[in-house]
């Protein structure tokens, strides 16, 4: 009979056990994250330290992440979103207005905006409500290798900057003595190979001209564009580029500059850290690396040699459809503190768009990278976007084609180039 009782009693307890167990189980929330990075570790890792933070301070609240590389994330997203099998929170970029369009995207207003640079909250106001949490800022940046330069005989000017002829003269001393220039190449991404021309032609017009350019407000046969893609068609003709410049994927242009075959230049966003930081055998660069940053060179007949392009990269948006809103806001307004922002300072090395304190940095190496960035950004007079970023439609499309791709790529003319462009306004 006891046995009776005990046995009763213990499957009492199993069932009640099992009941409270499950009912804790349901009580948890899982938001789903789909995020780009999975092979730049710092970045994963600042992010999955915030998700740590944001459970532990929210115990009902799980975050499960899953990480890709950027080509595969847009492809599972295209499909996911037109299921209406879209995950929570997700990577994004300012230029993916398609996003907006079609109503994807959870309004943001209600986050700390006050934490967030306000060109940063611009670069994500669509219609006036913002869409994305700024996580990554960044300027285009000429990174060079200070050993073979010097090798070359070349000292730079204390401004950094070359003269148009002094750069010419590099190209093609880099050439003789067997280095390729500069590293970049155009096999994975929509905009490296850009960059040579974009910034060649803000300088060239000025902010106010460059951007009624973008904007189909300035026709592209202006004669001081002509000029300018005359120009940079210039360094190509004169082997400024490696001559796989349009199948070289990104990570492999960081590997040929910093490690094999090794190049003088490399033309890149200032998230080059978040690669080239990792360790060696993660595709960073080599210990001691002799890293420098020099300014983009002057424009011949510029209006602005002091005019750069700051973007905003790398960010979270959330799903319009979500059913756990609230929860989606406090993580993100998690990250909008000045010490989160330090922190993104400190181990991704990279700028963003939270307001931080980079004299408060605590990691050496760090705290020499934005030195150098704060040097060649010094007096810097800022257009705010890429041009990807800022266009659309037609124009945004033959400008990755043409402006990408095929005019560095030395496939076109530069009054080809001129033609299609006009043409797609």
């Amino acid at each position: 009979m006891k046995k009776s009782v005990k046995t009763a009693l213990a499957t009492v307890a199993i069932a009640l056990w099992s009941t409270v167990g499950t009912t804790k189980a349901d009580d948890v929330k899982e938001l789903t994250l789909w995020s780009h990075w999975s092979a730049e570790v710092p970045k994963r890792s600042f992010v999955e330290a915030a998700i740590t933070e944001f459970e532990q301070a929210n115990p009902g609240v799980r975050i499960k992440a899953t990480w890709y590389e950027k080509n595969a994330l847009y492809a599972a997203l295209k499909t996911a979103l037109r299921a209406g099998q879209a995950p929570d929170i997700f990577y994004a970029e300012p230029d993916q207005v398609e996003y907006m369009d079609n109503g994807f995207l959870l309004d943001l207003s209600d986050l700390n905006w006050d934490a967030v640079e306000p060109w940063a909250r611009q670069a994500w106001t669509y219609q006036g409500k913002p869409y994305g949490l700024p996580l990554e800022a960044w300027t285009v940046e000429l990174y060079y290798n200070k050993d073979k330069l010097a090798d070359l005989g070349i000292t730079l000017p204390d401004s950094l900057q070359l003269s148009p002829d002094a750069f010419m003269a590099m190209v093609k001393a880099a050439g003789e003595k067997g280095v390729t220039p500069m590293a970049l190449g155009v096999g994975d991404r929509p905009f490296p190979g850009a960059h040579l021309s974009h910034e060649a032609l803000l300088k060239k017009l000025g902010v106010e001209d460059y951007g009624k350019l973008l904007a189909g407000e300035l026709p592209w046969s202006d004669p001081r564009v002509v000029e300018t893609l005359t120009w940079v068609r210039s360094l190509v003709d004169a082997g400024l580029l490696p001559k796989t410049f349009t199948t070289m994927k990104l990570t492999e242009a960081h590997i040929y500059f910093h490690t094999n075959p090794g190049a003088l230049m490399f033309l890149n966003g200032s998230w080059y850290t978040s690669r080239a930081f990792n360790t060696p055998d993660k595709g960073g660069q080599p210990e001691g690396f002799p890293l420098g940053i020099m300014q983009f060179p002057e424009v011949p007949g510029a209006a602005c040699n002091a005019c750069r392009t700051i973007a905003v990269g790398g960010s979270y948006v959330a799903n319009s459809d979500t059913e756990y809103r609230d929860e989606v806001m406090a993580f993100f307004d998690t990250f909008l503190r000045p010490e989160v922002g330090n922190r993104w300072l400190d181990n991704v090395k990279v700028q963003t768009g939270i307001k931080a304190d980079p004299s408060k940095m605590s990691d050496a190496r760090a705290a020499d990278y934005f030195s150098m960035i704060a040097r060649t950004n010094a007096g810097a007079d800022y257009f705010f976007g890429i041009p990807i970023q800022v266009m659309t439609g037609k124009p945004k499309e033959v400008f990755t084609q043409v402006i990408n791709n095929a005019l560095p790529g030395a496939s076109i003319s530069v009054e080809d180039a001129v033609s299609q462009m006009d043409a797609a306004y």
